[in-house]
């Protein structure tokens, strides 16, 4: 089997690393993480229980000739500062500048290809100036990089949430996104049959957007916006980390329970939940649709497998 050797900076709670698993187990590959990073000790718990070591902590604070060589780098690289529900202030913002520590650690370790992600509102801020600059700065490192916006709707996941993935390859190959994977996996395959009472909304909440509100789907989530309107499909809109609780009700009536909002993300169901509701909630909201990121992984693959050093992963594996 060859092996595959990859890196998950802001790993958060792993979604990177399970897409990235699972598409290698469909390739007869074997991954080997050799370096994982993020800076929030809830997700390092997380991160530990499902994937047997915890990652380092502030990527500030590592230098990058510390890092293992790798094929592959993967980073959801933080998206406050780019996203509409922030304040939108891009490398004005301090976590902003976190992008050039990935790219400072492509510069000095220079692995095969990149995967980047981060919230769709990237493409359009300041302009389009930001990601300009993002995709100058990756293709003066010598990558050839390309980014689309994806949306895990399209890839089997009950969920509308659009993110840019940017790929960036060493050698020049044939890599082009995924094509859409529809139809999504219906809400009755990802609710929950018994939730406990704590997730019901109150009898005013639920009679007041009853009240305004019907849906035309038996089984749906039903969304209010910032403005106050409602509205209800047959799937969720994006999970946020620091939504309200009643920001998305199922039928109008409870809430996702912290199992339901990890399958919205593609998370199987082996994947332990060790947080209470709100750190949950939290690690959900900022987690990578793994459906998508595996989509694009598995294009990405067949190149990095064929391009792989074999003496120095069988080295790093012991095998002689």
């Amino acid at each position: 089997m060859e092996k595959i050797r990859f890196i998950d900076l802001f790993c958060g709670i792993g979604g990177f690393r399970v897409a990235m698993d699972e598409a290698c187990n469909e390739n007869n590959i074997l991954p080997k993480c050799v370096f994982s990073s993020d800076i929030d000790e809830y997700c390092q718990d997380s991160y530990q229980i499902n994937f047997g070591h915890r990652p380092s902590g502030d990527i500030t604070q590592i230098d990058p000739k510390s890092i293992p060589d790798h094929d592959i780098l993967f980073g959801g690289f933080p998206c406050q500062p780019f996203s509409i529900i922030g304040q939108m202030k891009g490398f004005d913002d301090t976590r902003g500048t976190l992008f050039f520590h990935i790219a400072n650690i492509i510069k000095e370790k220079r692995p095969k290809a990149f995967v980047l992600e981060n919230v769709k509102q990237l493409v359009g801020h300041d302009k389009g100036k930001t990601l300009k600059t993002i995709m100058k700065t990756l293709r003066d490192l010598g990558y050839h990089t390309q980014y689309t916006v994806l949306n895990a709707l399209d890839y089997g996941l009950p969920q509308k949430r659009e993110r840019v993935v940017i790929v960036g390859h060493r050698e020049p190959i044939l890599f082009s996104y995924p094509a859409p994977q529809r139809p999504f996996k219906p809400l009755s395959d990802v609710l929950e049959k018994k939730v406990a009472k704590k997730h019901y909304a109150s009898d005013y909440i639920v009679e007041k957007r009853k009240a305004v509100h019907n849906s035309a789907y038996k089984l749906s989530i039903w969304h209010e916006n910032k403005s106050g309107n409602i509205c209800s499909y047959p799937y969720s809109c994006a999970l946020r980390a620091g939504a309200s609780y009643n920001y998305l009700l199922v039928n109008g009536e409870r809430r996702l329970t912290p199992r339901e909002m990890f399958r919205l993300q593609g998370f199987p169901e082996s994947y332990k939940i060790i947080e209470n509701d709100s750190q949950a909630r939290k690690q959900a909201g900022n987690a990578v649709p793994v459906n998508l990121v595996k989509a694009v992984i598995l294009k990405l693959l067949p190149y990095i497998a064929k391009s792989c050093d074999m003496t120095q992963v069988l080295k790093d594996y012991e095998i002689s």
